[in-house]
């Protein structure tokens, strides 16, 4: 047996039963991707449900307010995301579906791994769908960090034809799962492959949230769903209000005039 079909196999007895791989609908695909994006899968679930519900199609979101979108996005982090997928849904109702990746990286937000995703998952491109997970998995197979041009040739080389849905989705399981920062090589079905397990390709690290600006920016950003607010009583209930303030409006998720913040 090979190493593919060894993994294959495994997927369609373990695959992560997940929502967004019951539809090829490019719109589910990109929501899903884009809400995936620094989130965990577990958290992303219930959202990307209420989310769809509301905003079923891009033109049903291309014309919706900054506060419809930010309710329904707020606990994900990374506000500015729901932005642009907003930008992204007004120039998909404009324009259609662009079909390669090279079209889709041209939409707002949406960056290689994303591109690739939408691609392969929802218009059958075989492509590799190069995340995190994969990054790790592949590094370990082949006995050195992968990363850039090295790391997409790898990729594309490894990718069986004909099966780039399947192998994707087995290539994060097996990432998520099994062949995480300490891997669980007992378990894995493809350990005698594996050139390496020891080589870990950590992702970037993030701080720590509690007190930090990203935590105030979410807070400044709760308060005015329910209305403006004016700057000195945001500075004086925050730490951190003046820098997240700059970046909420650099985002263009604010407007900031005479003293008073409102929603964009």
């Amino acid at each position: 047996m090979s190493r593919t079909s060894a993994l294959l196999e495994w997927y369609g007895h373990n695959r992560r039963d997940l929502p967004w791989r019951h539809t090829t609908d490019p719109w589910r695909i990109l929501v899903s991707e884009v809400m995936l994006q620094q989130t965990q899968a577990s958290r992303v679930v219930d959202p990307y449900r209420r989310f769809l519900d509301r905003f079923p199609t891009p033109a049903s979101m291309a014309e919706s307010s900054t506060a419809d979108v930010l309710s329904l996005w707020m606990g994900l982090g990374y506000n500015s995301r729901v932005l642009r997928l907003r930008d992204a849904a007004t120039l998909i109702v404009r324009d259609g579906w662009p079909r390669s990746v090279e079209g889709l990286r041209a939409l707002p937000g949406v960056g290689p791994y994303t591109a690739a995703a939408v691609a392969c998952f929802s218009f059958g491109k075989q492509v590799p769908a190069i995340d995190t997970n994969l990054r790790r998995v592949l590094s370990r197979w082949v006995g050195r960090p992968l990363d850039g041009p090295d790391l997409a040739t790898t990729a594309t080389e490894l990718l069986p034809d004909g099966d780039a849905v399947d192998w994707n989705q087995a290539m994060m399981d097996l990432g998520a799962s099994i062949c995480r920062r300490v891997p669980e090589c007992g378990r894995c079905p493809v350990a005698k492959w594996c050139a390496d397990p020891s080589i870990y390709v950590a992702p970037r690290p993030q701080g720590r949230y509690e007190g930090s600006v990203r935590q105030t920016r979410a807070a400044i950003l709760r308060t005015l769903l329910d209305g403006d607010a004016d700057v000195e009583d945001l500075r004086s209930r925050h730490g951190h209000a003046d820098a997240a303030l700059g970046a909420l409006e650099t985002e263009g998720l604010i407007a900031v005039e005479a003293g008073r913040v409102s929603l964009a």
